[in-house]
């Protein structure tokens, strides 16, 4: 039937339903096809442990696995490795879901926690995985030179850890200026409240030691973001840690830094951090 023929004149009801009809078909198959781009231009591989298998101890053949989530059919893409947080305590690998589907690999990772281990074995399980994905990377199509690190509160204290202090890294023959760059959300720059607690130095006491990100704060490391909540919103300091790494930073004679505070929110801005920290990732 010919809708632009005025001769032919179907009755508006028909039209109606025909057009409603037509309209539903079209935004199913937009759908069909926004989800199977959403499913299908990404590979996952999960539980891949990243210590060699030959390691003895049970809890950390167990627990040190990450997964990795990237782009099928693509090269030279940037890799995030991201740390949950939980305060050394608790957590879980997950991607965020504002990370998926950005155009860059996402690599998740669990490490050990209190109080089955203690400082440092967070700080070499960070290592051991940050250390893996520069050696396997390449392997699924990424750029070796594009590797981020990033995480939330002790996530975030993890990646500044691995990223400032040269000795984690340097035992797997990689410098940590070999990092793109360094995005935290909320993270713990002076000696984790945890580590703290195993000294049984209080949370409210402030403790810097070689455990700090700030004691390693060094002119030429990599380009750092630091994310906060609003500083009277924050946890525990949270707000004035950051700024005093980034001062730290600054006097050493690094100039890539920045710090963000999100005013209105708390310690959790994962939702609002994760937009931020991918403006920040070479694509």
């Amino acid at each position: 039937m010919d809708f632009n023929n005025e001769g032919s004149k179907p009755n508006s009801k028909y039209q109606s339903i025909m057009k409603r009809y037509f309209f539903g078909v079209l935004i199913f198959f937009t759908a069909l096809h926004w989800n199977y781009g959403q499913h299908s231009d990404y590979n996952s591989l999960t539980d891949l442990s990243y210590y060699d298998q030959t390691y003895k101890d049970p809890y950390l053949r167990q627990r040190c696995k990450l997964d990795l989530y990237y782009p099928q059919n693509s090269n030279n893409f940037s890799t995030v490795v991201w740390f949950h947080g939980g305060g050394l305590t608790r957590g879980s690998k997950s991607i965020p879901e504002p990370l998926k589907n950005q155009g860059v690999a996402v690599v998740a990772l669990n490490y050990r926690l209190h109080p089955l281990v203690s400082a440092p074995a967070y700080i070499e399980d960070a290592a051991a995985a940050v250390a893996w994905v520069f050696k396997n990377i390449e392997r699924f199509g990424g750029n070796r030179s594009k590797i981020y690190v990033g995480g939330f509160s002790s996530g975030g204290y993890l990646s500044l850890m691995v990223s400032l202090d040269e000795k984690w890294l340097e035992k797997y023959s990689i410098h940590p200026n070999e990092i793109r760059g360094v995005v935290t959300l909320s993270a713990t720059t002076f000696t984790n409240h945890t580590i703290r607690k195993e000294y049984g130095i209080p949370i409210t006491q402030a403790l810097i030691d070689h455990y700090a990100p700030v004691f390693h704060a060094r002119g030429d490391a990599p380009p750092i973001t630091l994310i906060t909540g609003a500083r009277e919103k924050e946890f525990y300091g949270m707000y004035e840690e950051n700024a005093y790494l980034r001062r730290m930073l600054k006097i050493n004679g690094h100039d890539q830094n920045e710090l963000i505070e999100i005013g209105g929110y708390g310690h959790e801005i994962i939702d609002v951090g994760i937009p931020l920290l991918i403006k920040r990732v070479e694509k």
